[in-house]
């Protein structure tokens, strides 16, 4: 039988029956079966429709336009040596490379994907020479358009179009005389007297070669990750920014599934993920490799040293040093939404091995729109493009403040945000032309007859982007953010009804037992295959040891070497007795913006209304919360400016009062999360809000 990408065949032979990958042995060595192979070939052809392969020529075009860049990259560390007064000879000889990584790296990008790049330089190339001489230089390139520099970003890039090719291009220079075309970025020794920018910069390179290297067959962990990139995409969770993971995250998460099950099959690998994945006790940490000594003196991702890596409730650690969490930004709401994925994918491939579902069904998308009763549309808007793509990105990147702070309300149990931004169909260019909005369904606890306050949740959030852009000297007139409260049934007034009513109409909540599902006989060719899922020895092991956290590699970040003298207010990695917990409210109140004095944003659920919600969703209750937004003895004034009354549906009287503010000595409200060193932090110096900025109050009362 030949072999093909993703049906394992060449693992049999070539994998060391004794190598283990990763912290732990394997789950099992056993190799691929026919059906799993047939399972594979299918999973491959249903891949096609959804555009995620190139054509040759596609491919061989992205080769031509990296080989370009090469070269541009080397003619320009040359011309740099001979105006720093070095001889044409050795100018000649200092070399230079463009490196890839991301998903082009990893093999699995999609059409019309961008590129992620590093420049690495030698020493003598400053980062100055970057962004100015060779921003010229590219200026002067007939090919390269739409040419933007951000040297102000955490991680610097140059982003261009490089003759239809998009690349996103950072820049690294090493403490070498000169950089030949086979240098390797591995050497943890290449780190030593960088400036952190430049090892930021080289971690993209070092994180996507480690894992390449430590998954036993890399055709296998290419075409499963393709099929849960896509997975998570048309689910809807597919957004570092947002809470949700990037695509380094869920690479590295298909790779541990391989180091698990070294020899299976792409269609066995992509079971066996959702498998893993439901089960795994977060917050224990998922780690490709052991975590490296800190030599070099770089901050790494440690609980037993940093307080604040102990608040991560879904840690995933990069291999390669200095290793970090790559999830840092998810919280409560989106771990709980990713789980019940994980468990509703588990169900399906489960169905799809049996024989009682096809491919097509795993990546058919739910409807987010008929989830919840209740949601939370965000508006964002400018008055010129270029403002609005500032604004907008600016905005998306806080979104999950105001995520955790509707996760801190009691009543709320969970805040779901879409990470698809829609314009408005229905607003008119004439009042605003640039308008993104995103939309945060919304489930309650089960509760009867009670007003729900969220105007504190949502102004500490307006609040804070808006000292944010200010801050950073990006807020510009015309710039408007607010949030409006809407009911299911009037999602018609801002979305097109294709939009509301496509996907499947309602998620089911899937707490059943998976291992429970009777086996059945699947007909593939001449033999009959009968499937007892779950139950098997592997499988059996492999729940067991994620019960007792064998897996996660826990013993490097046990308790007992938590210092106890250090803050400890979350759960360690170590504790598994320990529930997710959030920030003290004292702490995440301390500096919060005082609330308005009106035009508080209400929810009354009625018992009928809440009967309904808790039909949508089951879900487990959090931790306390805190009862209600804090009292301040000297509330921040507000002037009202204008009511416009609307009409709710089912006897539903909504007010919307229109009010400007300026706040009188006060700070933002902290993030739940402490600091993180990637971003801009949340946590400013006190910034007058625009007095030009108008901020909306919502008033509501559900009957």
């Amino acid at each position: 039988m030949s072999s093909y990408p993703g049906s394992g065949l060449g693992n049999i032979s070539a994998m060391d029956q004794t190598q283990t990958l990763g912290l732990t042995s394997a789950i099992t060595l056993a190799g691929p079966k026919p059906h799993d192979i047939e399972l594979s070939k299918q999973l491959q052809e249903a891949l096609q429709p959804f555009d995620v392969y190139e054509s040759q020529e596609e491919l061989y075009h992205r080769m031509v336009v990296l080989n370009k860049m090469n070269s541009l990259v080397k003619e320009w560390i040359k011309n740099i040596a001979i105006e720093k007064n070095m001889p044409p000879n050795v100018a000649e000889t200092l070399g230079g490379k463009i490196y890839t990584f991301g998903s082009y790296r990893l093999g699995v990008h999609t059409k019309g994907a961008d590129i992620d790049t590093l420049c690495v330089a030698p020493r003598h190339v400053d980062r100055s020479d970057f962004f100015s001489s060779f921003v010229e230089l590219l200026k002067n390139q007939p090919n390269v358009k739409d040419l933007r520099a951000v040297e102000e970003a955490f991680v610097p890039v140059i982003k261009l179009v490089f003759d239809g090719i998009e690349l996103d291009l950072t820049f690294a220079r090493l403490a070498l005389r000169e950089v030949p075309d086979d240098q390797s970025l591995q050497d943890d020794s290449l780190l030593k007297n960088l400036d952190p920018k430049c090892v930021r910069s080289l971690n993209g390179c070092r994180v996507t070669d480690d894992i390449l290297n430590l998954v036993p067959n890399r055709e296998n962990f290419r075409l499963a990750l393709r099929a849960i990139k896509l997975w998570a995409k048309r689910h809807g969770i597919y957004s570092n920014v947002l809470g949700f993971l990037g695509g380094v995250s869920w690479a590295m998460l298909v790779a541990r599934t391989c180091q698990l099950y070294p020899n299976a099959a792409a269609a066995t690998l992509v079971n066996k993920f959702f498998l893993v994945f439901s089960k795994w006790p977060w917050p224990q940490p998922v780690l490709l490799k052991q975590p490296e000594e800190n030599k070099l003196g770089f901050p790494v991702w440690d609980p037993r040293v940093n307080p604040s890596d102990r608040y991560h409730l879904m840690p995933i650690i990069t291999p390669a040093y200095p290793q970090q969490n790559s999830t840092f930004n998810v919280s409560m709401s989106t771990r709980t939404v990713m789980v019940q994925d994980f468990k509703e994918g588990l169900e399906i491939t489960d169905n799809i091995t049996l024989g009682k579902a096809d491919w097509a069904k795993l990546f058919d998308p739910p409807n987010f729109f008929q989830k919840y009763k209740h949601y939370i549309v965000l508006r964002a808007s400018a008055a010129t493009q270029d403002h609005h793509l500032e604004w907008v990105g600016l905005v998306e990147s806080k979104i999950r403040i105001l995520i955790g702070n509707l996760e801190r309300n009691q009543y709320i149990q969970l805040a779901h945000v879409n990470p698809q931004s829609f314009s408005d169909p229905n607003e008119s260019s004439e009042n605003i032309q640039y308008l993104s909005m995103w939309f945060i369904g919304l489930s309650f606890h089960k509760v009867e007859n009670v007003n729900i306050d969220l105007t504190y949740d949502i102004q500490t959030f307006t609040d804070t982007v808006h000292r944010q852009a200010v801050a950073i000297s990006m807020y510009k007139e015309g710039m408007k953010i607010e949030a409006r409260h809407v009911r299911r049934k009037q999602l018609t007034e801002y979305l097109p009804s294709s939009v509301i009513t496509r996907g499947r109409e309602k998620r089911r909540t899937l707490d059943k037992d998976v291992s429970k599902v009777m086996p059945n006989k699947l007909d593939l060719g001449e033999e009959t295959v009968v499937r007892e899922l779950h139950t098997s020895k592997s499988d059996t092991d492999l729940l067991r040891k994620l019960a007792t956290g064998a897996l996660s590699g826990v013993s490097t970040y046990s308790e007992d070497s938590v210092s106890q003298d250090s803050i400890s207010p979350g759960p360690t990695v170590g504790d598994q007795s320990a529930p997710p917990q959030e920030v003290p409210q004292e702490a995440a109140l301390t500096n919060g913006a005082a609330p308005p004095s009106e035009a508080p944003v209400k929810l009354h659920l009625g018992e009928e209304e809440q009967e309904e919600d808790d039909e949508e969703r089951d879900l487990p209750k959090p931790p306390p919360k805190r009862p209600h937004s804090p009292g301040y003895e000297a509330p921040v004034k507000r002037i009202e400016i204008e009511t416009v009354r609307e009409k709710g549906d089912e006897g539903a009287d909504a007010s919307i009062g229109v009010d400007t503010s300026v706040d009188q000595d006060s700070s933002m409200q902290v993030d739940e999360r402490l600091p993180s060193t990637n971003e801009l932090p949340d946590m400013l110096s006190p910034q007058p809000v625009p007095e030009t900025m108008m901020k909306n109050s919502i008033r509501l009362r559900l009957k």
